[in-house]
């Protein structure tokens, strides 16, 4: 059965809440030196594969406002959060995880804008790509055996990434231009 778009708890709102307050102690479980750390990798893989059921839920009972804003910002502080620990400890170069960073900020500025016009920008696939790559990215650079032997792996990943930050916004960007483009959410009809 479906649920109401406004509808607070539902299962994929329960695991997508489960995976912001479980992501620090991911996020602590990463250590110094880029040696990686089974423990991170473990609950890492958990995290990123929960936003994968997430999703599957909200499709199959039906979507919530709660969670349109609530995913996103799911994956920008599992991500953004690790890939920053990442940069701290001297694994990652801060370059390209400052323009993903920038991409985010200015994306998540655009939705916000629009949803208060009662517009939804949903995730374009390139978009949904970029999350999916970002998540490799940084789960090869905390696992054991491709942390420090298979360092082009990550760090491929991690500009592929990047690419794709910068063309799915680029996306958004001609969206917006263009106008009229992205359809007013029903949920958020007054």
């Amino acid at each position: 059965m479906p649920v109401d778009p406004s509808a607070v708890k539902t299962w994929a709102n329960l695991v997508t809440v489960a995976r912001v307050l479980i992501a620090p102690f991911m996020l602590v479980l990463i250590p110094d030196g880029g040696a990686g750390s089974w423990a991170a990798f473990a609950l890492w893989f958990v995290l990123c594969s929960s936003d994968g059921i997430d999703g599957y839920l909200a499709r199959r009972h039906g979507a919530t406002t709660l969670g349109a804003f609530l995913d996103p910002l799911a994956d920008k502080i599992l991500v953004l959060g690790a890939m920053f620990i990442l940069v701290a400890n001297d694994t990652f170069w801060i370059v390209p995880v400052a323009i993903v960073t920038a991409r985010e900020l200015l994306i998540s500025l655009y939705r916000t804008f629009v949803a208060s016009k009662g517009v939804s920008v949903p995730a374009s696939k390139i978009a949904k790509w970029k999350t999916f790559v970002q998540q490799l990215a940084v789960g090869f650079a905390i696992m054991p055996i491709t942390a420090e032997d298979a360092t082009w792996l990550w760090i491929w990943l991690l500009w592929i990434s990047v690419a794709l930050a910068v063309i799915s916004g680029g996306q958004y960007l001609s969206r917006a231009m263009r106008g009229g483009v992205v359809e007013p959410d029903p949920a958020n009809a007054i």
